[in-house]
């Protein structure tokens, strides 16, 4: 069964990316990662990281006087949700036209062609 689909805001991703590189980490800690790359209020970042507790994203364990945090949801879990929610959205559902798109629209660089045509002899083999 697949985990539920819990869905993250632009604004709690930066939480989450903290998280993600680090955890556990205090609210304070995550305060101070978020504020060395923004001009976010620490009232802010407090805000969605409750948030992100209400969504079940991420769980608070009492140590001490403190909590720490760390995530539930990971990365590569909110990756899939987020690439089949622009390919439902987006494109129907379907990789080719999102391809298309890219390679009309967008540069794409030998090294991005050469790893597409890798992803794609390894589903040919496994197909087979």
């Amino acid at each position: 069964m697949s985990p539920p689909i819990i869905a993250i805001s632009d604004a709690e991703s930066r939480v989450m990316e903290a998280l993600w590189q680090q955890a556990p980490l205090t609210s304070e800690q995550i305060v101070a990662a978020i504020q060395s790359s923004s001009d976010w209020h620490e009232k802010t970042i407090r805000t969605l990281l409750n948030r992100l507790l209400g969504k079940g994203a991420v769980e608070a364990t009492r140590d001490g006087r403190r909590y720490l945090y760390q995530p539930l949801l990971t990365r590569a879990q909110w990756q899939s949700q987020e690439s089949h929610s622009l390919l439902d959205r987006v494109f129907g559902g379907r990789v080719a036209p999102l391809l298309a798109h890219f390679s009309q629209h967008e540069k794409l660089s030998a090294k991005d062609v050469a790893e597409l045509r890798k992803m794609l002899d390894a589903i040919e083999r496994k197909e087979r």
